[in-house]
């Protein structure tokens, strides 16, 4: 078969199996599971097969009219470069590795069969999105993975959390996507195409009027897909999803769409300097302000997602320094050791019981209970760190190194303003970083008191695939001499100052950290037996998780966080902590901007309708009652009655007509 051919069939084999996933559910429950995996384990294999042929070599171009519009006309295009080809692999293993991993982790789930095709519409929305040479087309991959979200995060809907937290997803995320959509529209327009090729054509001869503006709108959309700051705020409280759901949204699909589309369509955005100014501005802010929150969640997996936030800030400041290579190969490496981080905290709350750092810290031998989720999430943890030889460093260099280059005027890509600003940030962000996994890995595995429950092993489903993510966390980065090709031939090697003080940064984070927990354990440690609502961990892993999500607040006050005093990020943040653990009061500033004046609007315009709008409704009708009852009155069923009315009628009609004719004559 062609490379076309294979890359249409990349796509459309997880949709295929998402279809007959819910038709098979109730009929046919013993194929759910083949039909999960099978589909998007094929799409995984022929995506490495594309990404072979295609080399880094010649962009694969191929496209069919679609439908015409009478102007701008939408084609089912192909557009498949470098990026496109190593991404859509990224995303197809993946999700096969969610998908396996679920087959335990949901065993006993009776909505699995719903949860794993709509998994596989998200793969297949993803993979849309990453291959498609029409922004129309991107676009429908775009929306479709916002309502797989929203249906996935909300999987636990019994919990008031779920509910809330998909809810929230969709509406920030759609808060973006309506100038998304309007910035989509603008460019075609300037373009006159919605062909990606077309439109990066358009942009080489300077045909957009307007870059500034249509960079700035779709900007907007990617903040919101990709959980940039200020659209951030939904990433966090996604996390009362099921644990694979979280590794999918944050490894490989829905957060990285946004990143991807500012790497596909860079030229959009360079042809800015204002526009690559706010993304770097956008970037530190997101870097920095993820990693103090991070510092002080108290939730495993929340920890996690602001990590996700930080991590997806150093893409964006690799993109607002107009080097998309650095950008995407953070985002191939990210995706490797993020996928893992979740996966292993899934195996860490089941054999906890406790999503609650807090409360694994009081629990002994938690890292005996679970070898193989212990070294592996030690090896991501290192990863994310960005402490060499590990994939994160060499990523994580690359986007520092972009930056210097920017920030010294070596590159005039990007304002120098842009890359000083993500320098900053990211050599701050990587100190923060090596922090809050240092304070992750010591509360969770380094925890004192009675011994965590045993339950045995956990299943080969879900421990195999730890191992086989941790091949990438640990390697993938050593391939950065062999992806030239792949991103526009540009090098990623690191160089030595940024190598030094990005991993000096990290160092000094760990070892402040590791200092700070040393000192309040040998101080307070068996002061303060904090108590927790630990699930049982005999049940199945996602029954713990939700237990676990929702016994959090009732325990603690707060999902974020724990009164915890020997907590190093208490010490490391002073009083900048119960700040930083509520994410800075982001929401709350939301709720007095937005909600309340909404919600205000909503109560006026129910009271217009109720006591104006309906009392005018109402009069009528009382109108027309009453008005019926005096006419009713006359119909008295007596002749003699309705006689006397006619005659007197009559004679009243015949004095009227007399006085008029005396009246007329008389002018």
């Amino acid at each position: 078969m062609t490379t076309t051919t294979l890359a249409v069939l990349v796509p459309l084999l997880p949709f295929l199996g998402a279809l007959a996933g819910l038709a098979a559910g109730r009929t046919a429950p013993g194929f759910v599971r083949p039909l999960a995996i099978v589909p998007t384990l094929a799409s995984a294999v022929l995506a490495v097969v594309v990404a072979v042929r295609q080399g880094g070599g010649e962009t694969v171009d191929a496209a069919t009219r679609l439908t015409p519009t009478g102007s701008v006309p939408i084609d089912l295009a192909l557009h498949i470069d470098g990026f496109a080809a190593l991404v859509a692999v990224l995303v197809a293993v993946v999700a096969t590795c969610v998908q396996i991993y679920s087959t335990a982790y949901l065993r006993d789930d009776p909505r699995y069969p719903s949860y794993a095709a709509l998994v596989s519409l998200f793969t297949a929305a993803m993979l849309l999105v990453v291959y498609s040479g029409d922004l129309m087309v991107l676009l429908v991959g775009w929306e479709i993975m916002g309502i797989c979200s929203y249906f996935l995060v909300g999987h636990y809907w019994e919990t008031p959390e779920a509910r809330a937290a998909s809810l929230k997803a969709f509406l920030v995320t759609k808060l973006g996507d309506v100038p998304f959509l309007i910035g989509l529209f603008a460019l075609a327009t300037d373009a006159g195409t919605f062909r990606i090729s077309g439109v990066l054509d358009a942009v080489a001869e300077g045909r957009i009027e307007h870059p500034t503006l249509v960079a700035l709108l779709l900007l907007a959309g990617v903040a919101g897909k990709s959980a940039q700051f200020p659209l951030h705020t939904w990433l966090p409280d996604a996390m009362a999803g099921p644990t694979p759901v979280s590794a999918l949204i944050h490894a490989a699909t829905m957060v990285a769409a946004g990143i991807y589309f500012v790497a596909r369509l860079l030229p959009v955005f360079a042809a800015s300097p204002a526009a690559l100014t706010v993304l770097a501005v956008m970037a530190a802010v997101t870097m920095v302000g993820s990693g103090l929150a991070a510092l002080a969640q108290d939730d495993i997996k929340r920890v996690l997602a602001y990590s996700t936030i930080g991590q997806l800030g150093y893409m964006a400041g690799a993109l607002a320094v107009a080097d998309r290579g650095a950008a995407v190969f953070h985002l191939l490496t990210h995706g490797a050791f993020k996928a893992l981080l979740f996966l292993a905290a899934g195996v860490v709350i089941h054999a906890a019981g406790t999503n609650s750092l807090a409360a694994m810290a009081r629990m002994s031998g938690l890292a005996r209970r679970i070898p193989d989720a212990y070294w592996t999430m030690t090896v991501a943890l290192l990863a994310l760190a960005a402490i060499p030889p590990f994939a994160g460093f060499f990523s994580k260099e690359a986007v520092l190194v972009a930056a210097e280059h920017t920030a010294l005027g070596d590159s005039t890509a990007a304002p120098t303003a842009a890359g000083w600003t993500v320098l900053v940030a990211g050599l701050l962000a990587a100190l923060l970083t090596a922090a809050y996994a240092t304070r992750l890995w010591l509360l969770a595995f380094r925890g004192h008191g009675p011994e965590a429950p045993d339950h045995g092993r956990e299943p080969l489903a879900m421990t195999g695939v730890l191992w086989l993510l941790a091949v990438p966390s640990l390697g993938l980065g050593l391939t950065f001499g062999y992806l030239d090709d792949w991103f526009d031939s540009h090098p990623l090697e690191p160089t030595l100052v940024t190598a030094v003080l990005g991993t000096g940064a990290g160092l000094i984070g760990g070892v402040l950290t590791y200092g700070a927990w040393r000192g309040l354990r040998a101080r307070d440690g068996d002061r303060f037996p904090l108590g927790a609502t630990v699930a049982h961990p005999d049940a199945p892993p996602s029954v713990v998780e939700a237990e676990a999500v929702e016994s959090h607040t009732p325990v603690y006050g707060s999902i974020a966080s724990a009164p915890d005093p020997t907590d190093p990020g208490r010490l490391l943040l002073g009083p900048l902590h119960r700040h930083a653990a509520s994410g800075f009061h982001l929401d709350a500033v939301y709720h007095a901007a937005f909600v309340r004046p909404v919600l205000a609007g909503a109560e006026l315009v129910r009271f217009l309708d109720r006591e104006v709008v309906d009392t005018y409704v109402r009069g009528a009708g009382a109108g027309t009652q009453w008005l019926g009852r005096l006419v009713r009155r006359a119909q008295t069923g007596n002749v003699q009655t309705y006689l006397s009315v006619l005659l007197a009628g009559s004679v009243v009609l015949a004095v009227a007509v007399v006085v008029l004719s005396n009246v007329n004559a008389g002018s």
